[in-house]
Order: structure tokens, then sequence, then C-alpha cells
């Protein structure tokens, strides 16, 4: 459903990117009239939302996805920060030579969505954060109630920074000792979501666990520091989708971006977890379509 590519990013890094296929070309960017390259979780890696294929294909929308440094194929940037997504999407979309692109983003992977809005403006049309996290850095209300996972465990900010203290090699070594808990994280309608219609997220997380902890940890510590960008000086089209009922990332954050990422969307799902938000994605891809034709 898709073909692998291997190039040298930034600073020399390797960098492994991924183009869906369709059914009617083996490259579906290469018909379509709107790129959009996809901001993976944490863990996972890379592979375009098979879930959303159809969806995008019936608005012109071809998908693009990259690991970010550690998972699958790309190599690891230690110490990196959210803002290094940027530099990273631009080298894959200079590899494709794409112009004007979109992105899209679910989890650990809003962040990322949201720095390149921020450090791509004259190339990015559109931008969509789900299920994202806010800055750590804010000294707002809604900090205590932001979400970090370090060792499986709930915790707020100044928590997660405490932990991150003992050093990347001690959290990789003590990353996963502690039992998952899905009930913790997940509803009950997330949970039936994947071992459903969002399988797919169980197949990407297998692969991003594949390399150990190290990239997951990487993802952890650029979250909780400095992004290295403002998202108050976004100028794209923005908008932020999150569930209401989100175990794993409290709605506060999307209420708190969604507050200061100028002109952008809010949208919130009455019952929606973590997973099941997704279930609005083909409203997003509409919306992605929409924006892009405008601009």
């Amino acid at each position: 459903m898709f073909t692998t590519h291997t190039i040298e990013g930034p600073d020399g890094r390797t960098l492994q990117y991924y183009v869906a296929k369709n059914d009617t070309a083996d490259d579906a960017v290469a018909g379509s009239a709107i790129p959009l390259i996809w901001l993976h979780g944490s863990p996972n890696v890379g592979e375009p939302p098979l879930p959303l294929y159809d969806a995008a294909a019936g608005h012109g929308i071809g998908w693009i996805g990259y690991d970010r440094p550690g998972y699958g194929g790309s190599g690891e940037n230690v110490g990196r920060d959210i803002a290094s997504a940027a530099r990273d999407v631009e080298a894959v979309a200079d590899d494709l030579g794409l112009g004007r692109f979109a992105v899209m983003g679910h989890s650990g992977g809003g962040a990322h969505a949201l720095a390149c809005a921020a450090l791509l403006p004259e190339r990015v049309g559109a931008a969509v954060a789900i299920a994202g996290l806010a800055p750590s850095t804010d000294e707002g209300p809604e900090r205590a109630d932001k979400l970090r996972i370090v060792k499986g465990l709930r915790s707020d900010d100044a928590a997660a920074r405490d932990v991150a203290m003992t050093g990347r090699a001690g959290l990789i070594e003590g990353d996963g000792e502690d039992e998952f808990d899905m009930n913790a994280f997940f509803t009950p309608e997330d949970q039936a979501a994947l071992a459903g219609e969002w399988d797919w997220f169980n197949h990407v997380v297998k692969l991003g666990n594949k390399n150990g902890n190290g990239p997951f940890v990487d993802d952890e510590l650029a979250a909780a520091s400095d992004w290295g960008f403002d998202v108050g000086d976004i100028r794209v089209p923005t908008l932020i989708m999150h569930g209401v009922d989100d175990r794993l990332v409290p709605v506060s954050n999307a209420r708190w971006l969604g507050a200061h990422v100028p002109g952008s969307q809010l949208w919130l799902g009455a019952g929606a977890g973590h997973i099941t938000v997704m279930d609005r994605s083909a409203d997003a891809l509409a919306w992605v379509a929409q924006t892009m034709a405008a601009r």
C-alpha cells in the first residue's frame, strides 16, 4: 500500500519515508492535487494511515509519511527538539519535489505538525493536530492537567521533568518496567476501535517499538522541553481536533492550543477518546482540501 524510500536528511542522518499507493498508481501523490505529510504518534512509525486512504483519495489527497529519528529506518537525533521535525519534513518534501503541502499529526505527532506550520509557512498550506500536546513550558492554569508518559505512568509536567533529570540513558533502561494499563489510558470505545477499524494502530505501534525505547524517550523529552518555536507565531490555517474524553492526552491541551494558535479552529468530539477521535478524520481531510484549494 506504499513505497519506501531512504534519503540523507539534515546533518547527514538517514531519513526513511513512505509514499502511499492507490488502486490506479504506484504513487498516489503523483496523481493527487494535495500532498499530505503524516506526523506519526509515539511510539509509531511513519507508514501513512491505511484506514484513511479512501477518504483521502476522495478529496484528491495523497499520503506521505516518514519515520521520526530513531524509529523505523531513520537514524537517531539524540537531543532533538520538536522544531527539528520541520527540517526533516522539508528534506522529504524536497526529495519528492513538492512545493506546497499539508501536514497532519496524531498524538505525539500533533506537536510536530505544529512545528511544520510555524517554521515552514511558505510551504505548509494547512495543518491538523489531533489529540496532541500543548507546550509543557506554559505557565498557565492547564499545566497540572497535562499528561506525560514516562515508564508507563501518569505524571504532571513537573514530575516528568524530574524523571528526565536522571538522564536519557536512565530513562531508556527503566522505560517499560511498569505494565501499561489500557483502562487508564483508553476508553472502552477506544479499546473496541483498536480491536476493529483502527487495528492499524497496533501494527505501527509494534513497528515503533522494534528499535527499543530510545525514540520514544526522545519524543517525550522533546515534548517536555522547549519546543524550539512559539505556537503563537503560527500563521498557517490550523485545525485542532481532540476527544473530550481522551484519557491519554487531556482535552485541556487542545483548549490551550485553540486559545494560543492564532486563527485556529478547535473541534472537540463529545464522547471521543484518544483513538475514537480519529473517526472524524474524514471531516478533517475535507477541511484540508477546502483550505488548500482556497490558498
